[in-house]
């Protein structure tokens, strides 16, 4: 009997809580909270998962973040995703429980060089089970300690890990579990519950519903801090750092990894109204299919095309939104007046008419002068001979009105001229042009590119003219191919020319940093970024490609030009001299202007000087010896030798010569 009455009273003790159960997840009211509004607001990225288990799993086995891994930042990274595994001792049952529930990660900037890393759970109603937290002391084995304190009358869990001497903050929150080994964050947190501000952020909002729950996982961009994360890598962010923080609002992305460690994001931007009357414009102007890798070479690091139903349907967008800003437009019109009525000319006739669909800007690893960038703004006509023409007309009203006297330069059939208006880029179409102040320009079939350097010119001139260009190249037309064939902007970049390129231009303790990390940035050897407009937002597409950084290394090796090999003059064995001596090196001069031109030796000795007439080797030519001795002297008549041409030994005597 006494048996009996355990048994009935354990039943009935098990009836009470199933009905407990049942009131829990069946009867009670649903009270549930939203993730995002627990995210405090200063998120500089913010990633989100429904299944986050599952998806975890498959980043952390894939190939490329297995290389990544061995960065220190990405160690740090996947360490405290992993420390919330140790945490729970890795029970992995634990964690499947929690999979299939919404799990958001979001990072910080807490100091001006460090930022911290905040999670949210949602646990859904077994939140509302007490002995949630009692189990979370049977977790914890000798190692941890475990305290509580009150902020905001909630309360926050402090899960000590006496080895590593951290400490996992965490706190529950109505439904949600919010946890950071940063205590700011949490508390950050539950303010936000009281008032939450990215939560209702309408622009954020937005960008959330249109990218929906699909996929591994989505992550979110705010702009408005991304400047202050980039400060954490460089004091001084670039422009186009600046610009991004300025002018974008939010992006939202949904991320697919294929089996070759591929990244594809596909998703939505919103602009900011305030201050970018560019990307408006373009926002309004349709999109164009690509055309300037017909005339990009091969060793482009950065391509940047901007692409319209037509250019002039942009132009007139640019021209209304600039009226939203009186005080801007007004000024904008006087600049284009005052240039209009000094060289008596119409821009919109003798310009804008004549553009067509794309215009690009082109960044080039030069292959003339070692460590510098070549730049290039490519413009596509609508019609070849309409374009020469009005830029004749151009280049004519020029040589009439100012001092500037410039004949233009013939190479290898291809016209280099000069467009002496200051400034004139900058003042049509914007601050992201400054880059081309006075620039020279030539005409290449259907595209008129300009420079502020004409060696940037005869480079593309040089790779248009041996086939070496991207339309060519099988890796570019098949990473192309993973965008749409048209667009607004699409951005592409081959990241080891790249980084050589900022390598070139940075400072030693930049150098530093960049040579520790350089496998864990040429591992994705291309990236592209594509924005087409869908109702006010940009549709957007990032894609990064992985490569093994072994078989990245083997192509930039391949893709390096050969070291040109110099014919030494005078052997040790015999001492004839050959004409070969008067083969010279060809010349790059920055200023077509120039009356001559020279190099010289790293003690500062004159290496060779050469008289010059519209950019072409003109008059008297002399080569020296390191020690200043004469070397070489003869003359030049419109790029060619001619006459006779002296060659001396370092005693000064004349050991040979020749008559052109």
């Amino acid at each position: 009997m006494t048996k009996k009455r355990i048994l009935f009273g354990l039943l009935g003790l098990f009836v009470l809580y199933l009905c407990y159960l049942a009131y829990i997840f069946i009867l009670s009211p649903k009270t549930n909270l939203q993730s995002i509004y627990l995210i405090p607001k200063d998120a500089v990225f913010i990633i989100e998962s429904e299944q986050p288990v599952e998806s975890w799993e498959k980043v952390s086995q894939s190939e490329g973040w297995h290389h990544l891994k061995k960065n220190d930042y990405f160690s740090e990274l996947t360490e405290n995703i992993q420390k919330v595994d140790t945490i729970f001792n890795d029970n992995h049952k634990l964690f499947e429980f929690f999979d299939n529930r919404s799990l958001f990660i979001s990072i910080h900037m807490i100091s001006p060089k460090d930022y911290g890393i905040f999670y949210v759970l949602d646990l859904k109603r077994i939140a509302k089970l007490q002995l949630l937290k009692t189990y979370l002391n049977t977790l914890l084995d000798d190692g941890y300690v475990l305290s509580k304190r009150i902020y905001h009358e909630h309360e926050i869990l402090e899960v000590h890990n006496r080895e590593s001497k951290e400490t996992m903050y965490l706190a529950f929150i109505k439904n949600q579990l919010v946890a950071s080994y940063t205590h700011t964050l949490v508390e950050a947190s539950i303010d936000q519950y009281e008032e939450p501000v990215l939560g209702r952020n309408l622009n954020f909002l937005e960008i959330n519903r249109k990218v929906g729950h699909e996929d591994l996982f989505r992550m979110y961009v705010q702009y408005h801090y991304f400047d202050d994360y980039v400060k954490m890598y460089s004091d001084k962010p670039s422009d186009w750092v600046n610009r991004v923080s300025e002018n974008f609002l939010f992006s939202g992305f949904y991320f697919d990894l294929d089996e070759n460690s591929t990244l594809t994001a596909n998703g939505y931007t919103n602009i900011s109204a305030v201050n970018e009357y560019y990307l408006e414009a373009l926002q309004k102007s349709g999109t164009a299919e690509r055309s300037i890798p017909q005339v990009a070479p091969n060793s482009t690091a950065l391509y940047i095309s901007y692409g319209f139903d037509s250019f002039s349907e942009f132009y007139k967008n640019f021209e209304m939104v600039q009226q939203n800003d009186p005080e801007q437009f007004e000024s904008y019109q006087k600049g284009i007046a005052k240039v209009e009525k000094f060289l008596k000319i119409d821009v919109k006739e003798n310009f804008v008419s004549w553009i067509g669909d794309e215009i690009g800007v082109l960044q080039i690893k030069s292959h003339i002068t070692k460590g510098k960038n070549d730049v290039a703004l490519v413009l596509k006509a609508n019609d070849a001979e309409d374009a020469k023409t009005n830029l004749d007309f151009v280049v004519e009203q020029i040589r009439k009105k100012t001092p500037v006297k410039f004949k233009a330069v013939n190479y290898k059939d291809y016209e280099i001229n000069f467009l002496s208006i200051k400034g004139f880029f900058k003042m049509l179409l914007g601050g992201r042009f400054d880059e081309f102040d006075k620039p020279y320009f030539t005409q290449i079939d259907d595209f008129v590119i300009f420079s502020d350097s004409p060696n940037t010119l005869k480079g593309i001139i040089d790779k248009v003219s041996e086939g070496d260009i991207l339309a060519t190249s099988e890796e570019f037309k098949n990473f192309d191919e993973q965008f749409d064939s048209e667009s607004t902007v699409f951005v592409y970049s081959n990241v080891p020319l790249l980084f050589d390129n900022m390598y070139a231009l940075a400072d030693a303790s930049t150098k530093q940093k960049m040579r520790k990390n350089k496998d864990f940035i040429i591992c994705f050897p291309q990236v592209g970024l594509q924005l087409s407009p869908e109702d006010d937002l940009f549709e957007s597409i990032l894609v990064l490609n992985y490569q093994d950084v072994k078989e990245v290394k083997k192509a930039m090796d391949m893709a390096q030009p050969e070291t040109e090999v110099v014919t030494t003059n005078q052997s040790t064995a015999s001492t004839e001299i050959t004409d070969a001596v008067f083969d010279l090196r060809p010349i790059y001069p920055n200023d077509l202007n120039a009356k001559s031109f020279s190099k010289k030796y790293a003690n500062g000795n004159i290496r060779f000087q050469v008289d010059l007439k519209d950019g072409l080797k003109h008059g008297r030519y002399e080569a020296f010896y390191p020690d200043g001795t004469q070397k070489i002297r003869g003359r030049f008549r419109n790029d060619e030798q001619v006459g006779t041409w002296r060659y001396y030994n370092k005693e000064g005597d004349q050991v040979h010569k020749k008559r052109f």
